[in-house]
């Protein structure tokens, strides 16, 4: 690091638990975000000012006047932009000396398999329950820790996934998403648009899907892996469930998939 980078990532360095050794950590990372929406702009926005070296962000959607409310890595300026593009934007703003890649693509399994390969950790900021699926089953696959997290109404939960072929680096074990939710099950999904989302959620589990992420990069502290966090911020309370690994997964056990 450079006396520049020393002083801008200094309350980090001071930390016992962080020091030199885990910035210079972070900032030969790469993290894979895939959305930039309301959870995706929090995560994205703390891991650039963080010092994350490389930043992938994924989502084909352009940025909504109605997106403003609470996906604070946009502007007004950039409606009807490429919210990856805008995104990427704001983070190189925050952070110039790191590397931004913008991908203007749906996510499947065919894409998924060639950017989680580049990936020390993914990061889910995703909508919908296949996505969520598709890059579970990929992260497995490929021994790739994943930070999950999802928001609606006042409800937000995050959970972090670390595969066992993984566990020896980061000393994190646990089940897998779809040990959690089997890929077989029928999860009804509204989208915000018709049922609302109280901004400030987004940010707080966004937030946290960062501090998870960097985490688990700096081999500090204990992650969420094995637990779902849940958050009601109507009434401000936190509940967490303790979730298994299921030895009959169909992603994750001895009779898994094949990823095709």
């Amino acid at each position: 690091m450079d006396d520049n980078q020393l002083l801008r990532y200094s309350r980090h360095i001071l930390l016992d638990e962080l020091g030199i050794e885990a910035q210079n950590r972070w900032l030969g990372s790469h993290v894979l975000i895939l959305g930039a929406g309301g959870l995706g702009c929090a995560a994205a926005m703390y891991l650039a000012c963080a010092g994350v070296g490389t930043l992938t962000l994924v989502d084909d959607d352009t940025v909504d006047v109605s997106n403003l409310q609470r996906q604070i890595g946009h502007t007004c300026a950039r409606v009807g932009h490429s919210k990856v593009h805008s995104l990427r934007q704001t983070l190189l703003e925050l952070n110039p000396d790191i590397e931004v890649h913008a991908i203007a693509q749906r996510a499947g399994l065919d894409n998924l398999d060639a950017w989680v390969r580049h990936a020390d950790v993914a990061v889910d900021c995703s909508d919908n329950f296949a996505t969520r699926q598709a890059l579970n089953l990929v992260c497995v696959r490929q021994s790739t820790p994943l930070v999950c997290a999802a928001a609606s109404g006042w409800q937000a939960q995050l959970s972090v996934f670390v595969p066992s072929s993984a566990a020896s680096a980061t000393e994190h074990s646990g089940p897998c998403y779809a040990c959690m939710y089997s890929p077989q099950s029928e999860i009804p999904e509204a989208p915000c648009a018709t049922t609302g989302i109280f901004a400030p959620v987004v940010g707080m589990v966004g937030s946290m899907q960062a501090a998870e992420t960097l985490k688990l990069l700096a081999h500090a502290g204990t992650v969420a892996a094995g637990r779902l966090l849940m958050l009601n911020a109507l009434t401000m309370e936190w509940t967490t469930l303790h979730v298994p690994r299921d030895p009959g997964c169909s992603v994750c056990g001895p009779h898994r998939l094949a990823l095709s």
